[in-house]
């Protein structure tokens, strides 16, 4: 199935869209994320410090998880969205406000700890969570001594696992659910414009097609379709509409101009042809009646040799001349019916066995018993047969052979007609249907002719609805083929 123009930019506008808003929900929500951790660490930045100062029992290195159970207690009663970690010089974790079992690191990376404290204006800084082995939590910390002596650092998660609990319900309670319901009806509505905006585009785009296509289906006749009105204030596409106008109508008239000169040739050659054979048989007539004379003498009987051959080689051109203006006037009755094509060739064969026997060229059919019933015209399948026998008789050296060969394919008859002749060129090969053209291999031939025959074959093939086609090689002969309708093939 081919997309349309409309179709193509919809896709693609909708998946650039979808990319855009993704990248756009993703950044905001990792930019709302940073600014809340700086913001709330900015906030609590000296939590652990106050803590530790307030709280003797630290600085006199008790951290036993008994000697503070009361102080975590009262904290985690006054803040429950933080996690108080006590650690050592080293990062070791010596207690903690969890219960037992609920952390899963025993030592924690100092160097954020110690960032934090010597840098606190660069933030937010992110330190280890004990809760997990993976993630990273914002935090305070603060060093605590007793005298000069470092005993660890206070280390307190900023967001316990109870407060990231409540923070997830939060995300979707129902205020969440009517921001998100509004984001999406305005992207929505910015996409539904997007649409019509490229439909409102495209749709001259679409209109032109549809009437080039219209065009096209009547022959380029700009008069069978009524042309397009485009505006003269325009945009490209009207001016393109503009163009294409422009272009049908020189088109249309080109044809009309081919059309009219090809009726005037065919006119002319048919009153040419017919003007020329009433005293082209008179003068027949005429040379006939002296040759019958007794001859006054050598010389002049040859004479009246020649001119009797020309006569009647002229005779042949008028008569191809007005069969192929007949033909080409789309004049010409096609009359099918059923009948054996064995005995149409036979019938042909015996009428060329005598001019085959003079030329020394055997003439041969096979399969011999070609007992076949198609369904064609008679007498152009005849006129067809006779055309090319006659070109292959003109065209294959003595002790040569010509050969009729058909061969059954599904409902339809192959038919050939092969020859051991001279053979025709590749370059020439595409030429030798049209009117008055003769191959190279026709020039040194003693045998004269119109050089039409093989025009008014391939129009012949064309009315009984086939083609024809030709092989061939220099000096090996060639071989003409075409196809005609099985009787069975008719009922179809």
């Amino acid at each position: 199935m081919t997309l349309s123009l409309y179709h193509r930019l919809a896709l693609v506008i909708t998946s650039v869209f979808m990319i855009t808003v993704s990248a756009f929900v993703f950044w905001s929500q990792n930019l709302s994320a940073v600014s809340r951790a700086q913001a709330e660490q900015q906030l609590h930045l000296g939590l652990a410090e106050h803590l530790a100062q307030d709280n003797p029992l630290l600085k006199q290195g008790v951290y036993d998880y008994k000697a503070l159970e009361n102080l975590f207690h009262m904290l985690m009663v006054l803040g429950p969205s933080f996690e108080f970690y006590f650690v050592d010089p080293s990062g070791k974790l010596l207690t903690y406000s969890a219960k037992p079992g609920e952390v899963k690191r025993q030592a924690v990376d100092l160097r954020p700890l110690i960032q934090l404290i010597n840098e606190p204006s660069k933030l937010p800084v992110y330190g280890d969570d004990p809760r997990s082995t993976e993630l990273s939590k914002i935090f305070s910390v603060s060093p605590v001594y007793n005298g000069e002596t470092l005993q660890g650092y206070l280390y307190v998660i900023i967001g316990s696992s109870i407060s990231d609990s409540i923070t997830a319900q939060i995300k979707s309670s129902e205020q969440l659910v009517k921001n998100t319901t509004g984001l999406i009806v305005m992207v929505a509505l910015l996409f539904i414009t997007l649409l019509l905006l490229f439909r409102t585009m495209t749709q001259p785009l679409q209109k032109l097609g549809k009437y080039i296509r219209k065009v096209e289906q009547n022959n380029f006749d700009i008069k069978a379709v009524p042309t397009l009105e485009w505006p003269s204030k325009s945009n490209e596409i009207h001016l393109v509409g503009q163009s294409v106008n422009g272009m049908l109508e020189t088109i249309n008239q080109q044809m009309t101009q081919l059309t009219t000169l090809d009726e005037q040739r065919r006119k002319l050659l048919a009153h040419l042809s017919h003007d020329l054979r009433t005293p082209l048989a008179s003068l027949q007539g005429y040379l006939e009646l002296i040759e019958r004379r007794p001859p006054a003498g050598i010389q002049e009987q040859e004479y009246l040799a020649i001119s009797l051959k020309n006569c009647n080689q002229l005779k042949g051109l008028i008569d191809q001349i007005f069969e192929l203006a007949h033909l080409e006037s789309g004049q010409s009755n096609v009359h099918f019916e059923v009948f054996n094509l064995g005995e149409l060739i036979y019938d042909i064969m015996a009428k060329f066995a005598l001019k085959a026997q003079q030329a020394d060229v055997s003439l041969s059919v096979f399969p011999v018993e070609c007992d076949f019933t198609v369904y064609s015209d008679i007498a152009k399948l005849e006129r067809i047969l006779s055309n090319l026998i006659e070109n292959a008789l003109r065209h294959t050296p003595a002790k040569g052979n010509i050969c009729i060969s058909i061969c059954a394919i599904d409902n339809a008859y192959n038919i050939a007609v092969q020859d051991t002749g001279v053979g025709i060129s590749p370059k020439e090969l595409p030429y030798i249907f049209e009117a008055r053209y003769q191959a190279s291999n026709s020039k040194g031939c003693k045998k004269s002719h119109a050089g039409l025959g093989l025009a008014i074959t391939a129009r012949l093939i064309g009315l009984i609805k086939s083609e024809i086609k030709v092989n061939s090689r220099l000096g090996q002969g060639s071989e003409f083929i075409f196809q005609v309708r099985g009787a069975r093939a008719s009922s179809n």
